[in-house]
């Protein structure tokens, strides 16, 4: 009889293995604040989220901008990320929770845990744990909104961004100036660009690749690289790609 069950749970855990991680839910919603936080985007949280989805493949928007008509029409096509805080003595605890339209939990994530004593890195470290357990989740174009949300149940091996590809024919942008000058200001991963009001203008998040950041504030979504001695925040507004050039203080 043992050797049965035996049988039966070793069969399982292979069926577990096989199954698919790619997700059907193109739209993801990340709100301006999390419930745990006193303030918007407290420790870069909710811009960090955003990012680490639509590195993914993910669209997310912020349910404080201005929503597609798909979605403002439909909220069961999209998915809300929300973040849930369980701290103990010296630890911080963060997981990922993803809600369909009713409020259903469509899926969770591990408990991140850090122990950093700074707070804004103890958070961020957390954040990023809970979110290693996604694996390699990703959103596969043509799926429907109707399946299931499948995912690996251990962190995916490490994966290096490379600087893209020359083409011959590279995209035609239109190119703007920014008069402000930025000031670079080091945060977790990255930097925040910050204007003298001050107001958070770009954040920035590292790759691995010299003087090419993944960029975004609360509307926009690019990249800011470095060209010709000078930095450029290139994004896509109205299927048409705009080139602002940047003056940054580091």
């Amino acid at each position: 009889m043992k050797t049965y069950i035996f049988i039966i749970l070793l069969a399982l855990s292979f069926a577990a293995k096989g199954q698919s991680n790619t997700v059907n839910y193109k739209y993801l919603i990340v709100p301006e604040k999390f419930s745990f936080l006193k303030q918007p985007n407290q420790y870069n949280l909710n811009t960090l989220a955003k990012a680490l989805f639509e590195d993914k493949g993910f669209t997310v928007y912020y349910d404080n901008t201005e929503i597609p008509s798909e979605i403002a029409t439909d909220r069961c096509k999209a998915l809300v990320i929300d973040v849930e805080e369980h701290n103990s003595m010296f630890v911080t605890n963060l997981t990922f929770v993803l809600k369909d339209c009713k409020g259903n939990v469509v899926l969770k994530s591990k408990e991140g845990k850090s122990r950093e004593k700074e707070y804004k890195q103890s958070y961020n470290a957390a954040m990023r744990d809970a979110f290693s357990s996604f694996g390699d989740i990703h959103y596969e174009a043509g799926s429907t909104p109707a399946a299931n949300f499948t995912v690996t149940t251990t962190p995916a091996p490490e994966v290096k961004t490379v600087a893209p590809t020359p083409v011959t024919q590279p995209a035609v942008a239109t190119t703007k100036q920014s008069e402000a000058l930025l000031y670079a200001q080091p945060i977790n991963n990255g930097y925040q660009l910050i204007d003298s009001a001050p107001k958070i203008v770009l954040t920035l998040l590292k790759t691995t690749v010299a003087d090419y950041y993944i960029a975004s504030n609360t509307s926009t979504n690019g990249v800011v690289l470095k060209k010709d001695g000078n930095w450029f925040f290139e994004y896509y507004k109205d299927n048409a790609l705009v080139s602002e050039k940047l003056s940054i203080k580091f």
